[in-house]
């Protein structure tokens, strides 16, 4: 009985191909854009950890200094016994390529260094000491930096990616330094060692101290899992209509299986075990999909990773076991979900339930009215989380209770407003047009909830960029006065900058600033000059009167957003700037873009605190038409690299590069999603095609030709989608707001002002046209073609 039971529960499928494949394709989709997130999480991960384990990062203790630590001081410590290794770390450009540098003892480096490669070869520790010196790096970043004039390479995999391991002495020479970053502090101290303040005057920093790679971009990667999920609900809806579709077409199967003797139990069981082989067939395929997904768009995650928080993550991708099983996993998951109702309506269809097969999701008055409810009620969840919610997690429960609040109050929506819209009706074809959209509605309102999830997305995050754009612009106009900026590699260059700037230039503006704790957290105060750069063009959020005078005679710093909101201050709260040196807080700047919390106070009073560290960093204020010879005569008197000055064009200009990679991966994940959407919609009209004709055949009886028929599908459809379209708008606004005003301020510690872009919203409308008129273009070609003993044989039905 059971292979019987089997054998016509499967006929069903090779009769209704194009409904197997439409299943198959729903799944495989949703796996795919999930899958694809997960392995890119997984990638950067992994990326962070060998970042965290180089030189033992993440579980060695450091000794640092704000000026750097000196020779003198490690020779002193060692010489005490303590168990230091001295380490040097800078940035350079390498073939057009930002590489790490990272200049270590080997001699002195922990155990727990990480760097394998050096292990037992005396060969590669001769060519490491040795003139010109070795480099270490990953696979990816040798083929990055090519043929750049640096030292020779050697391949070592446990290096991160952006990194190169190298001697002390060759660090120094390439990074033009000659003080020591830091010093690590071996696990393993002898006892009886002098207390450290006895011998130098340094900090010392635990792992927890610092920050974490992985923490910093936890919000990132939740954004990112949240559009994964999105997409992975918007496949879902193509799942749920084809099974449900399914599952009604077999009503009159199960119940002559039943009356033929087979047991419920056994029939759920079937049922149950035809989904999850059908799941895990189209869960191996979006897997493969999934990985092709993620090595296409891995690259543009590892430039926003780089350009949002310096964190250096490989650009190919490694297949992972890990998440390929959570992948499948979620899969299962999702097709339980999507079957569940029509499983449970299978348990509970009577023995002798009609046969009459009636199409999936023509909901009851009284099915809208509950679907209304809970709209309602996640809506108002939604708005709750808004108030009272605090944390990342509540931000994104909001968004998740909005969506979907949304997408449950659309049917109803629509229902209502092709009511409103009958008295505009021209004609008995019109009033047809409204009604037959009006019953298609429930039919169609899983695809139609996709479609609203899509444009929603896209509404609100277009909005989220266009505002952060606009934003990002102004305040590059305003952080970026000057028009030209130097770097020194050492204090006689930054002499020969000063003297030759103040012969060509109107200001010689010095950027220089200390490493300290604020507020618990590795953040830095720079110490400026009372100049009009600063007075008249710095991004002032809000500040105490006479706030400029204060920050310039020292008796007030200015902190930047991230410090001000991520610690809860508020204007004239005192901020520890030293060990004994406290001052108010007088007022906050926007800082896009950087992670680590700033002040700033007047370079006098930091002086003092401070008298040692270097200033090799100004700003030099200048014509604007003159700044090339400027920047000319500079490089010439200072004998400066080309590098060493950089005009505020340019500066700009890679700013902006880096912004808008920022967000290339969001706005792949949004095409996704709406071409997503756009297969959902075709994939419902392909099923329902069949279950029209009996609409449509009295039209043709009454003398419409089939293309006349197929032209009012096509508008049918498309009037849904204009509907749906007007319905995203408010949802994507509201969106948008809740990203910028809660998740914003959430993952990165500043806020942003909200602009509205009507253009980008009418290009969208004719996105939502274009794959509505695209989805029902088959189904309506499919019409035109029909034989007329095709729609004759509706009337010879008892319908």
């Amino acid at each position: 009985m059971t292979r019987t039971a089997l054998t016509a529960l499967l006929s069903h499928w090779r009769r209704h191909k194009l409904q197997l494949a439409t299943l198959l394709t729903g799944l495989a989709l949703a796996t795919a854009l999930w899958s694809g997130v997960q392995a890119i999480n997984a990638e950067a991960r992994r990326s962070y950890d060998r970042a965290a384990a180089t030189l033992g990062q993440d579980v060695l203790d450091r000794l640092t200094a704000p000026e750097g630590v000196t020779l003198d001081q490690f020779v002193a410590l060692r010489r005490a016994g303590w168990q230091v290794s001295p380490v040097i770390e800078g940035r350079i450009r390498a073939g057009g390529t930002p590489l790490r540098v990272l200049g270590i003892d080997p001699l002195t480096a922990p155990p727990q260094a990480g760097l394998t490669a050096l292990a037992g070869d005396d060969d590669i520790i001769g060519d490491f000491l040795s003139t010109p010196g070795l480099l270490l790096v990953a696979p990816e970043t040798a083929a990055q930096i090519g043929d750049a004039d640096l030292p020779p390479t050697r391949i070592a995999p446990d290096v991160a990616p952006g990194t190169a391991v190298t001697d002390l002495a060759t660090a120094r020479r390439l990074l033009e330094r000659q003080r020591l970053s830091y010093l690590l502090v071996a696990s393993d101290q002898p006892l009886g060692l002098p207390p450290l303040s006895d011998i130098a005057e340094l900090d010392r920093r635990t792992p927890d101290e610092s920050t974490d790679l992985s923490e910093l971009t936890d919000s990132f990667h939740l954004n990112l899992t949240a559009f994964g999920l999105l997409s992975f609900a918007v496949g879902l809806f193509i799942v749920q209509s084809a099974i449900g579709l399914a599952f009604e077409q077999r009503r009159q199967s199960f119940r002559t299986l039943r009356a033929l003797g087979l047991s419920l139990r056994r029939l759920m069981v079937l049922l149950t075990a035809e989904l999850a082989v059908f799941a895990l067939l189209a869960g191996i395929a979006g897997l493969a999909l999934g990985y092709g997904i993620a090595a296409a768009l891995l690259p543009g995650v590892a430039g926003t990773l780089r350009g949002l928080y310096g964190a250096s993550v490989a650009g190919t991708l490694a297949f992972d076991p890990a998440w390929a099983a959570a992948g499948l996993g979620i899969t299962l998951a999702g097709t339980a979900l999507a079957g569940a109702q029509a499983l449970w309506r299978v348990a509970r269809m009577p023995l002798l339930a009609p046969a009459q097969p009636r199409a999936w999701a023509m909901a009851s008055a009284r099915t809208l009215t509950a679907q209304a409810g809970g709209a309602v009620a996640l809506l108002l969840t939604s708005a709750v989380l808004v108030w009272v919610g605090e944390g990342l997690i509540a931000a994104f429960a909001c968004l998740g209770a909005l969506l979907l609040g949304a997408a449950l109050a659309l049917p109803p929506l629509l229902i209502g407003a092709l009511r409103i819209a009958r008295p505009l009706a021209r004609g008995p074809v019109g009033e047809w047009l409204l009604a037959d959209g009006r019953q298609q509605v429930p039919a169609l309102s899983l695809a139609l909830m996709a479609l609203l999830l899509a444009l929603s997305a896209n509404v609100g995050v277009g909005t989220m960029v266009g505002s952060f754009r606009t934003t990002f612009t102004a305040w590059l106009d305003q952080r970026l006065a000057a028009e030209l900026y130097v770097t020194a590699p050492d204090e006689a260059a930054a002499a020969r900058v000063r003297a030759a700037g103040d012969e060509l230039a109107d200001a010689v503006v010095p950027i220089w600033s200390v490493d300290v704790d604020l507020r618990g957290r590795p953040g830095s105060v720079y110490g400026i000059t009372d100049d009009p750069l600063y007075r008249d063009k710095w991004p002032i959020l809000e500040a105490l009167p006479e706030v400029w005078d204060r920050v310039a005679a020292g008796t007030g710093a200015i902190v930047n957003e991230q410090l001000f909101r991520g610690t809860d201050m508020t204007l004239g709260a005192p901020l520890r700037l030293a060990d004994g040196w406290e001052v108010p807080v007088v007022g906050v700047y926007s800082d896009y873009g950087n992670p680590a919390p700033q002040a700033m106070i007047g370079s006098d009073a930091l002086s003092r605190r401070y008298p040692d560290v270097p200033r090799l960093r100004f700003a030099v204020r200048t014509d604007p038409d003159q700044a090339a010879e400027v920047a000319a005569q500079l490089r010439e008197r200072a004998r400066l690299p080309e590098q060493g000055v950089v005009n505020q064009s340019e500066v700009k200009a890679l700013s902006l590069r880096v912004f808008e990679q920022t967000f290339l991966v969001t706005g792949a994940l949004n095409v996704l999603t709406l071409g997503v959407a756009g297969i959902a919609v075709l994939t419902s009209l392909l099923t329902l095609s069949g279950l029209r004709l009996p609409q449509l055949a009295p039209l043709w009886a009454l003398g419409m030709r089939p293309r006349t028929l197929a032209a009012l599908e096509v508008a049918r459809t498309c009037l849904l989608a204009l509907l749906t379209w007007v319905l995203s708008l408010p949802v994507g606004l509201a969106l948008a707001w809740v990203l910028l005003a809660k998740v914003n301020v959430e993952a990165f510690g500043w806020r942003l002002p909200m602009h509205l872009f009507p253009v980008q919203w009418i290009g969208l409308a004719g996105a939502a046209l274009l794959a509505a008129g695209l989805a029902c273009l088959w189904p309506a070609i499919r019409l035109t073609r029909l034989p007329p003993s095709r729609l004759l044989r509706v009337f010879a039905h008892d319908r």
